[in-house]
């Protein structure tokens, strides 16, 4: 989560945030495998961060006083990319409940449910449908549903499970313990030390005295909890502009089966699409499978687009990566980049109808070649750089060359990195009049017989490192009769060779 706070009175009445803590997350990514623990290294310490079917041992307590008391548990050093990793799946998972899911630090999940409830029965039914959807994939949840993401995380955290009804976030987390808060662990030593050691209990102290001793970052994080401003969270997946979606009793496990829910999916997406007055550049399908992984699939298109036959042709060979196992429970369709797309306007005869037609028509052939193969055109950039001189550009996006571009001739292609090689030039600002050629080592010497140059290029300040070398380019044949784009990198006795094209 991350974002600037802002006020809530405006959007109380309507936010509501599903939090979920997963505390044993460390110990459940194992598969339950008996009695473990696992530890990190904290300076010369190891410590237990996560304990697993083991009595007697506490999280934080030494690894070597936790053996004594269990010597019987398992010992597995904490990874914490692998916890990152499931948390990550866990929340495409949470996908289903609604688009915009977050993950907060390394044991927790925040999931944006405004207007999302009524689909599910209610918050409470919502709220036992996804704690209960988590136990059956091994995972232990504690969720509440608040106004607010950082009240819902604090109560979560804390084992309070729950639906906070709307402007009760400050009377729910007033006796919740300090180390639910994102503060430093020294921050809470420090408040503990002077005998405040709730929520409730720092939030009635002067506020003043309280950010000189230990900074505003613990009164955003009190005035969060509470519920009186609200970060906005960051989504794992953009959300979709327009999205349909579709659950099944019975799993999908056929592709017959799976194509005729994607050409529903289709049909009902584009007209929301036609509804809206827009059309699709990016769609993405999301399998849902009955394990709790999630798979995903996506088509972009050159030009808007809100034809479900179109879309489909473009979805059909992407199925063929789908791996159902033992079926898809759920299918979700979301156009995730739309653009404005004026409807039909019937049937015009030639002019400017009949260019229409041709430009969709071109621009569906290089869809469906897209499937295939990379199709893309060049345009100019701005930039006097050679390698920045063009772009790769969608390959029906129009394109304007400005006048006077290239500034100079150009090689048909540039090398795609530039060769280094040895030069002698006669003088500082000469062109090479030997170039040795070949691998390192095994240089070969070849004469220039012509060279055309310089053309000087100094470095873009705007972009570039301010020490960053000017160039020389010079156009230089060969005696073999190759023809070659030189440049001279630096100056003086810094300077050094590539070729950078051939002409």
């Amino acid at each position: 989560m991350q974002g600037d706070s802002v006020p809530l009175q405006a959007a109380r009445a309507n936010r509501r945030h599903l939090a979920l803590a997963l505390p044993r997350l460390a110990v459940e990514r194992l598969g339950g495998r008996g009695p473990v623990l696992v530890w990190r290294g904290v300076g010369s310490r190891r410590e237990v961060v996560a304990v697993g079917g083991v009595a007697g041992v506490r999280v934080g307590q030494a690894l070597s006083d936790a053996r004594a008391v269990a010597p019987e548990a398992a010992v597995v050093e904490a990874d914490p990319a692998a916890d990152a990793a499931m948390l990550e799946r866990l929340a495409l998972w949470a996908m289903r409940f609604s688009p915009l899911v977050a993950v907060s630090g390394g044991d927790a999940l925040v999931v944006d449910v405004t207007g999302v409830p009524h689909l599910f029965g209610g918050e409470d039914a919502l709220l036992r449908r996804t704690v209960e959807g988590l136990a059956r994939l091994g995972v232990t949840a504690c969720g509440v549903v608040a106004g607010a993401p950082g009240a819902a995380l604090a109560l979560a955290r804390a084992g309070v499970a729950g639906v906070v009804p709307a402007g009760g976030e400050a009377a729910a987390v007033e006796g919740l313990g300090l180390s639910v808060l994102p503060v430093a662990p020294e921050v809470v030593a420090a408040l503990s030390r002077m005998g405040l050691r709730r929520v409730g209990e720092v939030r009635r102290q002067p506020r003043g005295p309280l950010a000189r001793r230990f900074g505003a970052a613990l009164l955003r994080a009190l005035d969060e909890a509470a519920g009186e401003v609200s970060a906005p969270i960051s989504p794992i997946r953009p959300p979709p502009d327009l999205w349909a979606a579709r659950e099944f009793l019975d799993p999908l496990v056929t592709r017959e089966g799976l194509d005729r829910a994607v050409e529903g999916l289709l049909r009902a997406l584009c007209r929301k699409l036609v509804e809206a007055g827009r059309g699709a550049r990016r769609v993405v399908l999301r399998a849902h499978r009955v394990d709790g992984a999630v798979q995903e699939v996506a088509v972009g298109t050159g030009l808007a687009s809100r034809d479900p036959a179109h879309l489909g042709r473009l979805f059909a060979e992407r199925l063929e990566r789908l791996e159902p196992g033992f079926g898809f429970e759920r299918l979700m369709l979301g156009a995730e980049v739309t653009e404005e797309m004026a409807g039909a306007q019937g049937a015009y005869l030639g002019g400017v109808m009949g260019g229409v037609r041709q430009t969709e028509e071109l621009a569906r052939l290089f869809d469906r070649l897209g499937q295939r193969v990379q199709v893309w055109r060049l345009a100019p950039a701005a930039s006097h750089w050679p390698e920045r001189e063009a772009v790769r550009v969608s390959a029906t996006t129009t394109v304007e060359v400005p006048p006077g571009w290239p500034r100079a001739p150009r090689p048909l292609r540039l090398l795609r990195r530039p060769l280094e090689v040895g030069a002698m030039a006669l003088l500082p600002d000469a062109p090479p009049s030997l170039l040795r050629l070949g691998p390192r080592g095994y240089e070969t010497g070849h004469r220039v017989r012509a060279a055309e140059g310089p053309e000087r290029l100094e470095a873009e300040w705007w972009r570039d490192r301010p020490d960053r070398p000017g160039r020389d380019y010079y156009r230089v044949e060969l005696a073999s009769g190759a023809r070659l784009w030189v440049c001279r990198s630096g100056f003086g006795a810094a300077a050094r060779w590539y070729v950078h094209g051939r002409l």
